[in-house]
């Protein structure tokens, strides 16, 4: 089992990675945030996608989809946002999520979501 800060590090050593944050879906609140840049705070890109995750959440609810959601990808012109929700042991999805920002350019979209998978399995929260 990986700690918080391990498990950042491990994700900024992703090809293309610009930033990440382990964030609360609750508040908001990032547990822990490596990287980003001027044009890119963290703190607020993870704040913001806490409106996405909650929506399609409560979507899938709604629908009665018995479906997890493995990951959610935003393409911008010049980055990919992951934003991977965290299953608890039992398979539920807890109110933390995984925010990784990648350069498109520098980043392999499918290694990325795959190694950003393997954190999540071996993060200890």
């Amino acid at each position: 089992m990986a700690s918080i800060e391990t498990s950042l590090k491990e994700a900024m050593n992703i090809d293309g990675a610009v930033g990440v944050a382990l964030v609360d879906g609750a508040s908001g609140l990032t547990l822990g945030v490596m990287g980003g840049s001027r044009e890119l705070d963290m703190n607020v890109a993870a704040a913001g996608n806490t409106d996405v995750v909650r929506a399609k959440l409560r979507t899938l609810e709604m629908l009665g989809l018995p479906d997890r959601i493995e990951d959610f990808l935003i393409t911008m012109d010049t980055q990919y946002h992951l934003i991977r929700p965290l299953q608890d042991r039992s398979g539920r999805v807890p109110s933390l999520f995984l925010y990784l920002a990648l350069n498109k350019e520098r980043a392999n979209l499918g290694l990325a979501r795959l190694r950003l998978s393997r954190i999540e399995a071996d993060l200890e929260v």
